[in-house]
């Protein structure tokens, strides 16, 4: 089984270290750690370390470190807009595309989106939901979740912008990747995009793509699209 991974704003310079506050409540409380086992630290920023426990106390672990490593940010990163979802729907997403290895996450207020948000809490259950997503599947890089974004402003966003939708033409499998920069994949809310939606994007340059025959829920197309995207760029 891969190490469990503990989150930590930065990694210690020295090779000794206190894991406490809820992620060390976690390790030692939760998951039980004891002396001699090994865990992995992560800043979230690419840079872990494997430690081993040398002592074990009340919600706090100290550990040695015993090998540090880095991993670069890829060099086309993979965004996702999501449609904000009513329910648990669009946290599922969110989940799910961080674990299949979503770069990055822009909730975005549709025109059919039956949720509406009203202040900052559902963006930080966003947020705190990529966190744990990321750390069970041990990524060293936690995905940035940004603020929610209007369709104008998904119109002016740089670099490939790809619009899932069940009527477009184009398969996502052949659809031109060669221009750089980030892939924005934009998936609708329950409902989809709308009509007038995706003449303003493609206004902008987007392209409308589509998946295969069958209509996925906003909670899956994310992660469909992510897989296939992930094969074609070699990173599965």
């Amino acid at each position: 089984m891969s190490l469990p991974l503990f989150l930590v704003e930065a990694l210690p310079a020295t090779d000794e270290f206190r894991l406490d506050g809820p992620e060390g409540h976690h390790a030692a409380t939760v998951q039980r750690l004891r002396v001699g086992e090994e865990l992995l630290l992560g800043d979230g920023r690419g840079a872990t370390a494997t430690a081993t426990v040398t002592a074990v106390g009340r919600g706090t672990l100290d550990v040695t470190i015993t090998g540090r490593t880095y991993v670069p940010p890829p060099g086309q990163r993979l965004v996702v807009v999501q449609g904000i979802a009513k329910g648990d729907r669009a946290e599922l997403a969110v989940q799910a595309m961080t674990e299949v290895g979503v770069d990055g996450i822009v909730p975005w207020a549709a025109a059919r989106s039956v949720a509406r948000w009203k202040d900052d809490r559902p963006l930080h259950r966003w947020r705190a939901t990529v966190r744990e997503a990321a750390k069970q599947a041990r990524r060293p890089w936690v995905p940035e979740v940004s603020a929610a974004v209007t369709t104008a402003d998904l119109a002016r966003r740089p670099g490939p912008l790809l619009v899932l939708h069940e009527e477009a033409s184009t398969p996502l499998s052949r659809v031109d990747l060669s221009a750089g920069g980030d892939i924005t994949l934009v998936v609708g809310p329950e409902g989809g995009v709308t009509p007038d939606e995706l003449a303003v994007l493609e206004t902008g340059g987007a392209v409308a793509v589509r998946l295969g025959p069958e209509v996925l829920r906003t909670s899956t197309a994310g992660v469909a699209a992510l897989a296939a995207l992930s094969v074609r760029l070699g990173r599965w």
